[in-house]
């Protein structure tokens, strides 16, 4: 375990989330807030404690797929204990297990909230929020690659560690500009969609910290009512946005470079359009007859189909109103999820068409015994390591997903409420069913159940591995030998 070169990059990460919390700093400023002086006062801890940590660059740069892993967990704990500091310093949020619920929340690009009041909140902190959103949906160490350069050509394992979906290759040679690549377009298709909001009137502030939200498909709302209030037009936007931010952002390269051919056949963005809508439909004919006109139905059933496929989580409506068909695809979409390389959550389209091929697969091998039937995706065969590791990764979240269900029910609340708080956070979601619906909140949970759904966001945000290493025994053995050695050879010059 090269434990120098995972302090290295903790140290930088650290010093990006001084540099990213002067823009909350900056709208105090604007907004003549007091309240800014916390995030101050954090940006300053996270800068020298980041200096300490790289002041002394490793021996060894070079880093393997399980020191990517440790890292980018560890990562990922770091932002989200820090960034909770302000809201708990400056009293907005007291409990600290609460600022730090909203924040892991908020880089999980969940949207999964504990506040009764969220228009109670300074603009300091809600900018914040909904930029937690923004920096958690590319990914902090993606951002890391594209600014800081590292040497070793073993990138891309911090690159495949955070990045959802079965697998992470690099668009162009070098991993440092598939990364600036990436962020440009995430930089472009956000000041896009805020430009179309303020066409639509919608004010700055708003403009801003929703366009925030829909890029890291996040959902944390400004508005109690989050965007019911808004006209048709400026969901119409959102929707469509929203769509957009869930697609594999592969396509996007290719229309950027005009290789138009390969983004159009691309086949895990076909069925994930597809999915949306027949789901759309669906939803659309159970709800016509609770709205006054088929617009009006078919605005708010687009618009929560788009929400909970990409894991975003706005809202414009109360779904849990809605008739029980509707709600159960609502549900199912929760783990379906958005495409694999973009900023949404979920199981991921890309695994579940290989998983219902494989399962196609199995049943005609029961039929022909002697058939030899490759499995194909995006008109490749589909390799068996890459088949075996979604299917590990099926079951264990299956296991995770289970255990978290019977811990979060020790409340005695009603499965439903269980069930899809779970189901909210693990696909990082945001809004729930019952008790965590979107007009409800997280609030109402015990520390320990809010705990748990901390572990379920953090986890379904970094693909469960990531996070589950942290807890493997070898890995802190591995750490204590090389400290060990380390001790021998430092006597050992003396």
């Amino acid at each position: 375990m090269n434990s120098s070169i995972i302090r290295y990059i903790l140290g930088n990460v650290l010093r990006i989330e001084a540099l990213l919390l002067l823009l909350p700093c900056l709208t105090a400023v604007l907004y003549r807030e007091d309240t800014g002086i916390w995030y101050l006062a954090v940006a300053a801890l996270c800068l020298l404690l980041g200096q300490l940590m790289v002041y002394k660059k490793p021996d060894d740069s070079v880093f393997y797929l399980k020191e990517g892993c440790v890292t980018t967990a560890l990562s990922w704990i770091f932002l989200s204990f820090f960034g909770a500091l302000p809201f708990c310093l400056s009293g907005e949020i007291p409990s600290f297990t609460d600022a730090l619920f909203e924040t892991v929340s908020g880089f999980t690009t969940t949207g999964a909230s504990i506040l009764d009041n969220v228009e109670a909140l300074s603009h300091t902190a809600l900018f914040w929020r909904s930029f937690t959103h923004w920096i958690g949906g590319m990914g902090v160490l993606v951002f890391l690659l594209a600014v800081i350069p590292l040497s070793g050509g073993s990138n891309i394992n911090l690159m495949r560690a955070e990045s959802p979906g079965p697998s992470v290759g690099k668009l162009v040679p070098k991993i440092r500009h598939t990364a600036r690549i990436l962020y440009l377009i995430y930089f472009a298709m956000t000041l896009l969609e805020i430009c179309l909001l303020l066409a639509g009137k919608m004010p700055v502030f708003d403009a801003l910290t929703t366009a925030l939200g829909t890029a890291g498909t996040g959902g944390f709302g400004i508005k109690a009512d989050s965007i019911a209030g808004y006209s048709a037009y400026l969901q119409w936007v959102i929707t469509v946005f929203m769509i957009l931010f869930g697609v594999n952002f592969n396509a996007y390269y290719f229309i950027l470079f005009h290789n138009f051919q390969k983004a159009f056949s691309m086949e895990e963005v076909r069925y994930y359009l597809g999915i949306i809508l027949a789901a759309v439909l669906f939803v659309f004919f159970q709800i016509i007859s609770m709205y006054g006109s088929a617009l009006e139905a078919l605005r708010h059933a687009a618009f929560q189909v788009a929400s909970i496929i990409t894991t975003t989580g706005f809202s414009t409506v109360d779904f849990d109103l809605w008739p029980q068909a509707a709600k159960t695809v609502l549900v199912l979409l929760m783990f379906i999820g958005s495409c694999a390389g973009s900023t949404g959550g979920g199981i991921k389209v890309s695994r579940i068409v290989i998983l219902v091929k494989t399962l196609g697969k199995e049943l005609t091998s029961y039929i022909h015994p002697r058939s030899i039937k490759k499995i194909k995706f995006e008109g490749k065969a589909v390799e068996h390591e890459t088949v075996r590791s979604i299917n590990v990764y099926f079951i264990t979240y299956m296991i995770l997903f289970s255990a978290s269900v019977l811990a979060v029910s020790m409340e005695e609340k009603d499965l439903t409420t269980n069930f899809t708080a779970v189901a909210a956070t693990f696909n990082n979601i945001g809004p729930g069913l019952e008790l965590v619906g979107p007009s409800r909140n997280f609030g109402l949970l015990t520390p320990f159940s809010k705990y748990v759904l901390m572990f379920d966001m953090l986890a379904g945000r970094l693909e469960l591995f990531p996070l589950l290493i942290l807890f493997h025994p070898s890995v802190w053995k591995d750490l204590y030998t090389q400290k060990k050695i380390s001790r021998k050879f430092e006597k050992s010059k003396k």
